[in-house]
């Protein structure tokens, strides 16, 4: 049987993490980026040392650093060197002020990790684990405040990766979860967070990189007695087929093109949300479907959703659409996640567990958008698209498109 490689897919990537209990910024630090010259994804995830702003800081000028110069096309190891010796060092403890691994993804499906002073990721290949083949390299520096040089090992490790496959890491506030407690008096530990994971896995093989990534935090926070003794990360990558979701917001320019903006969302295959009154019954009336109002979740802010044959969701138009980019303005730092059921948080929950959007937007001008008395939040429905998109694309690392009719 032949495998896919990772180039025929999709690569999802994703988070979650809590802060220590009783703080505020999260020691832990997630960026994630990817090139557009030569469509690389890059990713690290970063552990401060201690908790707070302090850790915070330390975490995020390491992430800043290790992300940049993979970007750069400085040689993984000469970057881990580089950060090594522009790293502080604890003067009691006589290690690093952060810790990180660092993810260079190749659009050929050519996978580069960098570990330094991290648990050992998990590499989930057909539902079991794969040992990765890692290199260490060690390096010395001289500790300015004490005077004795000091030993940094940095890990490496490469392969090519394969439809199907994901990666995990997490940081050391996971594997110790639960330390000091009698089922577990030295931490959750690495290898029982691997068996967790992969137990998940096995129980909902397509589980999203999100969702798995939550489950983790999750559980490691239960296991501190949900007052989580150190920050908690989680991140997952996942090498898979793209999933699709389609958004028709909008009338035609032209009468005339309706039957084509039916039959748009007749043949796709993937998910489908119709936003805006009047577009949902152009949709109703071409495709001979009835549509039904869903008044049992009502929310004084967002007008209710719809619901029709067919199509997963159907909305009221620009105020949703507005909801929605704020939704994924403002949970950009909580990984998507949302709390209200509404018709605005409908669709960001489709649109977080999507790949590839597809935008088709009718350019016909609605008169009552032109009335004075509409609050100037509400943008013209174009406006609110490009907003939405440069969302998925910066924060969400989501492939879209648009077309106008």
């Amino acid at each position: 049987m032949t495998r896919d490689t990772a180039e025929s897919g999709f690569i999802e990537v994703d988070h979650f993490q809590m802060c220590k209990y009783r703080q505020h910024a999260p020691g832990d630090v997630f960026f994630s980026q990817k090139n557009p010259s030569d469509g690389r994804i890059i990713t690290t995830l970063s552990d401060g040392l201690g908790s707070g702003i302090k850790a915070n800081v330390l975490a995020t000028l390491t992430a800043t650093m290790t992300t940049k110069f993979v970007a750069n096309n400085i040689p993984i190891l000469r970057a881990a060197e580089i950060i090594m010796n522009t790293l502080p060092v604890d003067k009691e403890k006589g290690i690093s002020y952060a810790t990180f691994t660092t993810v260079d993804i190749e659009p050929n499906g050519l996978v580069r990790i960098m570990e330094y002073d991290t648990p050992p990721y998990l590499l989930v290949r057909d539902g079991t684990m794969v040992e990765p083949i890692k290199e260490s390299s060690l390096f010395e520096r001289k500790n300015k405040k004490t005077g004795p040089r000091i030993k940094s090992e940095v890990h490496y490790s490469q392969y090519r990766s394969c439809t199907g496959d994901r990666l995990i890491f997490f940081s050391d506030g996971v594997s110790q979860a639960g330390m000091g407690s009698r089922e577990y008096p030295f931490g959750w530990q690495t290898e029982r967070v691997h068996l967790f994971a992969l137990s998940l896995i096995a129980e909902n093989p397509g589980i999203s990189a999100r969702e798995l990534a939550t489950a983790v935090v999750h559980k490691a926070a239960e296991l501190d007695g949900f007052m989580p003794k150190d920050d908690i990360s989680c991140e997952v990558i996942y090498f898979r087929r793209p999933r699709d979701t389609l958004i028709l917001t909008g009338p035609p320019m032209h009468a005339e093109r309706d039957q084509e903006l039916g039959l748009i969302c007749d043949v796709f295959k993937g998910h489908k949300i119709v936003c805006g009154g009047t577009t949902a019954n152009i949709m109703s009336r071409v495709l001979n479907r009835p549509i039904t109002v869903d008044i049992t979740h009502f929310d004084p802010d967002i007008p209710p959703f719809s619901k029709m044959e067919g199509v997963d969701l159907v909305t009221e138009g620009i105020i949703t659409l507005n909801a929605v980019a704020d939704l994924l303005e403002s949970a950009a730092d909580d990984a998507g996640v949302v709390k209200k059921d509404n018709a605005a948080t409908r669709m960001v929950e489709i649109l977080m567990n999507s790949d590839r959007i597809f935008f088709v937007v009718g350019t016909k001008i609605n008169e009552a958008h032109q009335d004075p008395n509409m609050p100037e939040s509400l943008d013209i429905r174009r406006n609110i698209v490009k907003r939405i998109i440069d969302l998925l694309q910066t924060k969400y690392l989501k492939e879209t498109s648009v077309q106008y009719l």
